[in-house]
This record gives C-alpha cells, sequence and structure tokens, in this order.
C-alpha cells in the first residue's frame, strides 16, 4: 500500500486554478507558461495582472522577473491569453507599449505588472 501511494504521489498533479488579486483566474502551465482563460468585460492588462500575480506568488519570481505574451495578437473572441516567461517563446508584436525607460521587448516585469495592472474589482451589490 505505501509503494502504491508513494508512485501516485511521484505523478504529476493536474494544474488548479489560482485566483489573482483581481478576481481573474490564471494556472502555471509549465515552468515558464501561464494561461489566463477568458473572462467576458476584462481588458488586456488585467490579463497582464493576473499572470504577473501567478508568477509572483505561486511560481515565486522575483518582481524583475519578465513576463512575455506567447498568445499572438489579436486573439479571437472567446480566447484567453498565454503568457510565458521564457523570451523565445514569445509572439511578436504581441507585448503592451511602453513608455519611459527600461527594455522595449514587449515583455513586463513581474512587479510591473502586478503594481501597474492589478485592480481590486469590487462586486456591485444591490439591496434587495
Amino acid at each position: 500500500m505505501r509503494i502504491i501511494l508513494m508512485a501516485l504521489l511521484a505523478l504529476p498533479l493536474p494544474a488548479h486554478a489560482f485566483t489573482a488579486r483581481n478576481g481573474m483566474e490564471a494556472r502555471q502551465v509549465d515552468a515558464t507558461d501561464i494561461a489566463v482563460p477568458f473572462e467576458a468585460g476584462r481588458t488586456d492588462t488585467d490579463y497582464w495582472c493576473a499572470a504577473g500575480d501567478l508568477a509572483q506568488q505561486v511560481m515565486n519570481q522575483p518582481v524583475a522577473t519578465r513576463i512575455w505574451r506567447a498568445s499572438p495578437k489579436p486573439r479571437e473572441a472567446g480566447q484567453g491569453i498565454l503568457f510565458t516567461l521564457d523570451p523565445a517563446r514569445q509572439a511578436q508584436g504581441a507585448g503592451l507599449s511602453q513608455f519611459g525607460s527600461g527594455p522595449r521587448d514587449g515583455a513586463l516585469s513581474v512587479g510591473q505588472a502586478v503594481a501597474s495592472h492589478c485592480r481590486i474589482i469590487i462586486p456591485f451589490i444591490r439591496d434587495r
């Protein structure tokens, strides 16, 4: 019985959803990729927030770690966005426009994705 339990623990577990501080879900796909499923009414920066928050809190990445968009633009209706920490997997021309100093590689740092793009969504509660 102990051998069976040890064998089961050695198998990879399915990826569980992570809820980012803006309420969006994100999943770690592998060592470098993060999937953020489609959510109606969200902007691209909301997706960057979810990816950055997961990279920081789940993957324990430092704030200087760069995140690229791996899904090409434009995305089709109802499609989420795949992000990557691997610059070789980035989708050319799919990053955000950046102003100011710093690298212009289409990526955001984990810290910038969280600090600049994570806004807490407070649901509207109606009186009944």
